[in-house]
């Protein structure tokens, strides 16, 4: 039975992101009257009424909603125009309002009460997002950029368009908005590029007639949807990172903690515990706890791919425990300053594992009892189910499709008869062989959990087909005297093994593996064989014969719920 085609279709779905629940707070200094600002996070998790309460100056506040196939409007794209699809609003006191949230890497209108030389500061939280850009060519672009401020001074827009020159081109028009109400200076057109900075706080007008992606001298893209999302399960996810410069760039990678989240929202149990995953000499992975500030110099217009693990056996605390924080992506040319959010969640073992037990070394009766490596490893399947409730079940077969009972949910049974009959084509049955069938084992001591051992009894009956004394052609041992059908004992022996498993923080064999702890488990592995030896025949004799070795499981699925 194949489970690679299971196997990868579940990773992919535990791989999928989670919300963002990071948190940072921007101050925006605005002046009264007409402002731009731009959001590089997202701030719906309050009402602008909520956001703003204690903040009565700002008095309106627009997004603007880019809409590639608008080619008219109904004055100037500089202003905004209520009841256009380009524009959602939202006025203090007002009923009917539009916007109902602060949605990230958007920008936005904010009207302040004064004039240009009043001055206000306004914070908003919000959960950083991966930066985005979308320029239409009807040249209606109002953008921000997340530029940096590392030397003191944001980059001028030469420096930071230059890999770009078609929003800044001579034909083009870029404007600001500077306070007051709407006139002639606000927005305000930038006439010298070379003086004025992108400042990373203010969203700009672009009339550049172009389509692109552009939002900084560097392109980051990440195999996880919304950045690092390792949710439950996830263990790596990539990043692409292309310098579009055409100087070496230096790229400094470093963690940053949340602030705490706003009154209301989910606690964050502590910061994600990354790493950074890198080939040694031996072209194996080597995880790195991502703890402090890493550089990677990047060749002119070249792309690096960067490999991001997490540490789980760092993560403590309930099931679904949320960690959250962040990585910061910066150059030494102080042109871009990145936010990327980083979260997972604190996993279940509970769901269905499968895997080997490696028997590498065997009891010698002749040689003093001693346990010898054997000529060569020997692999037993195993199959184990572990309940929500930590309950853990050897088993010897299990089914994996829709289940019979409505409504019909894809789940997990012991017999076929649990499956819908109609869809065993879409159902997979995995077993053990080595095991009596139908075989369920509960009892016993010990449970499913780093530095903990599990024990089970595997009682294989002298009469089954997987006792090796059976064989069902052979007269001397069909248990059989003619036509009588002879006890246990007789010709051949009820066979126990006490197999016990003992999870291990690291894979035994050293090394790395990746997901160990979370979605793949194991450590070293023991049996106890009764019955197969003349001197260890009967249970509990203490003359069992000794096997060890080492196991690894994989997780199939998180389903803790097994079917009879």
């Amino acid at each position: 039975m194949n489970t690679k085609p299971i196997l990868t279709a579940l990773c992919c779905l535990l791989a999928a992101a989670t919300a963002q629940a990071q948190w940072q707070t921007t101050t925006y200094s605005l002046k009264g009257g007409w402002n731009s600002i731009y959001l590089h996070g997202d701030a719906t998790h309050a009402t602008p009424d909520a956001l703003f309460a204690g903040y009565p100056a700002v008095l309106e506040v627009w997004r603007w909603n880019p809409n590639p196939n608008q080619t008219e409007f109904a004055r100037t794209p500089l202003l905004p125009t209520n009841g256009t699809p380009e524009w959602s609003k939202w006025v203090r006191g007002a009923g009917g309002n539009s916007l109902i949230g602060l949605s990230g890497q958007a920008a936005y209108l904010v009207k302040c009460s004064g004039t240009a030389t009043t001055s206000h500061a306004v914070p908003i939280a919000y959960r950083p997002m991966p930066p985005s850009s979308t320029w239409v060519r009807n040249g209606a672009n109002l953008l921000g950029f997340p530029s940096s401020n590392a030397s003191g001074n944001f980059p001028t827009f030469s420096n930071y368009f230059a890999t770009f020159p078609a929003a800044i081109a001579a034909n083009t028009k870029v404007f600001k908005y500077v306070g007051g109400e709407f006139s002639a200076s606000n927005p305000l057109q930038i006439f010298s590029p070379s003086i004025d900075r992108v400042d990373r706080n203010q969203a700009y007008w672009f009339s550049s007639e172009v389509v692109g992606n552009f939002y900084a001298p560097v392109q980051i893209t990440f195999s996880s949807a919304g950045g690092l999302g390792f949710g439950r399960q996830a263990s790596v996810i990539t990043a692409r990172v292309m310098n579009r410069t055409a100087a070496v760039m230096t790229l400094t990678i470093a963690p940053v903690a949340s602030n705490s989240p706003p009154s209301g929202m989910e606690p964050i149990t502590g910061p994600v515990p990354l790493t950074r995953r890198t080939l040694n000499s031996e072209a194996n992975w080597v995880e790195t706890p991502l703890a402090a500030a890493v550089t990677e110099v990047i060749p002119p217009n070249s792309s690096i791919e960067l490999s991001f693990g997490i540490d789980r056996s760092a993560m403590s605390g309930g099931v679904d425990a949320l960690f959250a924080s962040l990585l910061r992506f910066t150059d030494s040319a102080n042109l871009f300053d990145i936010l990327v959010p980083a979260t997972a969640r604190q996993s279940s073992l509970a769901g269905l594992w499968i895997g080997e037990a490696t028997v590498t070394a065997v009891e010698s009766k002749p040689d003093a009892d001693a346990v010898t490596p054997a000529a060569r490893a020997f692999p037993l399947r195993y199959l184990m189910h572990v309940s929500d409730a930590g309950t853990a079940t050897v088993l010897s077969q299990v089914f994996m499709g829709p289940l019979a009972a409505a409504p019909h949910d894809f789940g997990l049974c012991r017999s076929e008869s649990g499956l819908k009959a109609d869809a065993k084509s879409a159902a997979r049955r995995l077993v053990a062989t080595h095991m009596p069938l139908d075989l369920a084992l509960t009892s016993g001591s010990g449970s499913v959990a780093i530095g903990s051992s599990l024990t089970r009894t595997i009682v294989v009956p002298f009469n089954d087909p997987t006792n090796p004394f059976v064989h069902q052609y052979h007269p001397d041992h069909d248990n059989k005297s003619g036509q009588t059908t002879l006890g246990d004992g007789r010709e051949s022996h009820t066979v126990t093994r006490v197999v016990t498993f003992t999870f291990t923080a690291a894979p035994p064999a050293g090394g790395s593996v990746t997901g160990w702890g979370s979605s793949v488990l194991g450590g070293t592995y023991a049996e106890v064989v009764s019955g197969l030896h003349k001197d260890s025949v009967g249970v509990g004799t203490g003359n069992g014969l000794r096997l060890a070795g080492t196991f690894e499981l994989r997780r199939a699925s998180e389903l803790g719920t097994l079917q009879p």
